[in-house]
């Protein structure tokens, strides 16, 4: 195992900036995700890291050593790729082994090594089968396989399921995060998926044209985003117009567009510094619906269901107050609101976020 560091790292492509001025660390052991659109650099990074481009400017460090002239054979790294990779015209135990082979190992010592990293992506047996006789979540773990059969220090992971449909990758995502957990390799993962990013991350670190907009636990991630871009990425949010309406030693008060003065904890309320107005993040699944002539304890408003997205257990509903069209996630209990209904919008003040206006 070797932890990962980024120091200063540029990559540019001709005009085109792709990484601008990237320092980041990959701890030891932990599983990190690079999250972000298409074209924000993240597999840049990886790339860079594996050894496959060369930065423009600054250092890579795996285990304390710089390695940016090291080429790709020689840094121990394992590779998953998003297309899998693997040799048709090879059998299963092959492919694993190629790595292997490379480097000098035994043929008995690789059967034994193929046999055993088998057991840990849970696919016993299956040496002798060609990669066409596998189906497409069993192929990704084969890949897997491959890439940590070599004991790798890093184990770089390139969008490796998105490939697959959408109740593989569910289970897929739960089972590589117990691989990763069990063979305790340093993980660097790169997707655009957020769902995946939550829930399989030690860490991420969100980046958006090239830069790093912020770097944190999943939950502080979600919970407490740096700013407009990562609270609009991860999930659906409501963002309001708010200026500061008072404060003391533990709250912020601010004027809200409809809801009227809420109180906001001065922890949520970092990012909005000494300025007079900020932007008030609602996540989706705070917002609550309400019949219209409920009594609610938080802040509310009346409002209009303009759509219903009904998602079996849950409900997003598209709501009308005054000028603006609020999302809300929302647990079907009983009868869903339909369009046109009039419902009372309500939220709990101690579950926003509040960012500074001045982004």
């Amino acid at each position: 195992m070797a932890g990962v560091e980024l120091k200063s790292i540029r990559k540019s492509f001709g005009p085109v900036k792709a990484v601008k001025d990237v320092t980041v660390g990959f701890d030891e052991g932990t599983f990190t995700t690079l999250l972000g659109p298409s074209g924000c650099g993240k597999t840049t990074i990886l790339r860079m890291v594996a050894g496959l481009e060369v930065p423009t400017s600054g250092d890579i460090l795996v285990g304390g050593a710089r390695v940016n002239d090291v080429p790709i054979h020689k840094r121990n790294l394992g590779l998953v790729f998003q297309n899998y990779a693997l040799f048709p015209h090879r059998t299963i135990g092959q492919n694993i082994g190629f790595g292997l082979k490379y480097r000098g190992v035994s043929h008995s010592d690789i059967t034994r090594k193929v046999k055993e990293v088998l057991d840990i992506v849970r696919l016993p047996g299956v040496e002798d089968r060609y990669p066409t006789q596998l189906s497409g979540g069993q192929q990704q773990r084969i890949a897997l396989a491959r890439a940590i059969v070599i004991e790798p220090d890093v184990l770089l992971l390139d969008e490796p399921l998105s490939a697959l449909d959408a109740n593989l990758r569910e289970e897929m995502r739960v089972e590589l995060k117990a691989i990763q957990h069990r063979i305790g390799v340093t993980s660097i993962f790169v997707t655009h998926d957020q769902s995946e990013a939550l829930a399989m991350s030690d860490k991420i670190i969100v980046m958006s044209a090239g830069e790093v907009q912020q770097v944190g636990a999943p939950q502080e991630v979600y919970n407490n985003p740096a700013n407009e871009f990562v609270a609009s990425f991860l999930g659906a949010s409501n963002i309001l117009d708010v200026t500061v309406a008072g404060s003391d030693d533990k709250t912020i008060a601010l004027q809200t567009p409809h809801f009227g003065i809420i109180s906001v904890p001065r922890s949520r309320a970092i990012n909005l510094g000494t300025l007079k107005t900020g932007r008030l993040v609602v996540r989706a699944e705070k917002l609550r619906l309400l019949d219209d002539n409920a009594q609610d304890t938080g802040a509310s408003a009346p409002g209009v269901v303009e759509a219903v997205d009904y998602q079996g257990q849950i409900a997003r509903y598209f709501v009308r107050v005054g000028e603006m069209q609020l999302q809300a996630m929302n647990m079907i209990d009983g009868r869903p609101f339909n369009a046109g209904d009039k419902v009372k919008i309500a939220f709990n003040p101690h579950d926003c976020s509040v960012l500074s206006s001045a982004g």
